[in-house]
């Protein structure tokens, strides 16, 4: 169906983007799923185009675009070549945006430069073992000491902590009976910080190339310096950036279920069974206009909420209703895809495998699927 959320601005960018995912990443791509994370060059390969510096002001070496349209470009297109960007995802959608609303001027100077070019790498570690989607539950403290916090605690599933240069640690500075909300504290902790330490790399069944790490603070001094924010004002931050983490998920998942159609339709008409192309058959006709048609629809949904949400226009629930739809859509169409493969589809040679497991995560972070429908039915007044 016709799209009008792009310029011809966004497809030149389009052009440049998948012409580097073909050069620099499709070769590589099975290396780095055996090795369990993206090479730092990447990232330095990915600034040197200005790729992720497109949001980061001109003074900071950025393009000063704050245009998230762009970063849809760079999800479907790495979709489209059936590989995943993982932890650049994180970065310039989900981490990112922190530092450009929260940071003041001498933080931007010290970290922004470096955050455009790629040199630095940042993780988030808002998870506590036991939290999970609670983060009013969160229980790493951090106690002023004059110019310092020193922090204690341990965070898990944390994408991108293997490593990552700047790790944002949401902590507690305060406690309120009556507020559980209130009282945490946004402390940017510095790879090679004494008691900072990375525990083990957790093994997924999917999304292989993204690593995710468990995270150890004991007794880490954390210059006051180091503070995104006011303190105690964490929760209200961490809600500011949902929307647009939400998104980021829903955008990967219309972009891997179109992928898993179009891979599908290639196979079939090329596997033959009872000495027939498996695409002569009507229920694989059936199966993939089915499958094409919601795959168009969630499309439609997400397009509508990318503009929203570039004109500052998205709601809280409207981004849940889009995870949700579209996370589910995923997941559906990507089980139906791998169906139609038979045996080969339970196969890892095969890119509907890799799409199968990378798949079944996007209804559970940036907040589950039951989540998604709590706020729902919370904007519906129950």
């Amino acid at each position: 169906m016709r799209r009008d959320v792009f310029t011809s601005d966004h497809e030149a960018f389009r052009e440049v983007v998948c012409d580097f995912i073909a050069k620099e990443v499709v070769p590589h791509y099975t290396g780095w799923e055996q090795a369990g994370q993206l090479p730092r060059e990447i990232f330095a390969q990915l600034g040197s185009l200005g790729v992720l510096g497109i949001p980061i002001p001109e003074q900071y070496g950025g393009a000063g675009l704050p245009d998230f349209r762009y970063s849809v470009i760079l999800q479907e297109e790495a979709a489209r070549a059936l590989v995943t960007l993982g932890t650049v995802r994180t970065q310039l959608d989900v981490i990112l945006p922190y530092f450009l609303a929260y940071a003041g001027e001498e933080q931007r100077d010290r970290w922004l430069p470096g955050l455009a070019s790629g040199k630095l790498l940042t993780a988030i570690a808002m998870t506590e073992p036991g939290t999970g989607s609670d983060l009013a539950g969160i229980r790493t403290t951090a106690l002023r000491e004059g110019d310092h916090y020193v922090l204690n605690g341990a965070k898990t599933f944390i994408t991108g902590g293997l490593l990552a240069d700047l790790v944002i640690v949401v902590a507690r500075t305060s406690a309120d009976p009556d507020n559980r909300r209130a009282g945490l504290t946004l402390l940017v902790v510095e790879d090679g910080m004494p008691g900072f330490s990375r525990g083990r790399t957790l093994n997924k069944i999917g999304i292989r190339v993204q690593d995710t790490v468990e995270l150890s603070f004991e007794d880490v001094r954390v210059p006051v310096a180091n503070r995104l924010g006011e303190e105690g004002e964490a929760f209200g931050y961490l809600g500011h950036n949902l929307a647009q983490e939400r998104m980021t998920v829903a955008v990967g998942s219309v972009a891997q279920a179109r992928a898993a159609v179009a891979t599908t339709v290639e196979y079939v008409q090329q596997r033959k069974a009872f000495g027939t192309p498996v695409a002569s058959f009507q229920n694989t006709k059936f199966e993939l206009a089915a499958m094409s048609a919601e795959v168009e629809a969630a499309q439609t949904m997400l397009d509508r909420a990318v503009l929203d949400l570039v004109d500052g226009e998205l709601s809280g629930a409207d981004a849940a209703r889009v995870k949700l739809f579209c996370t589910e859509t995923q997941g559906r169409v990507v089980d139906r895809c791998l169906q139609l493969f038979g045996g080969y589809g339970y196969m890892l040679d095969y890119p509907i495998a890799r799409l199968y497991t990378d798949a079944r995560v996007a209804r559970i972070y940036a907040g589950t699927s039951e989540v998604m429908k709590l706020i729902i039915a919370k904007s519906l007044g129950m």
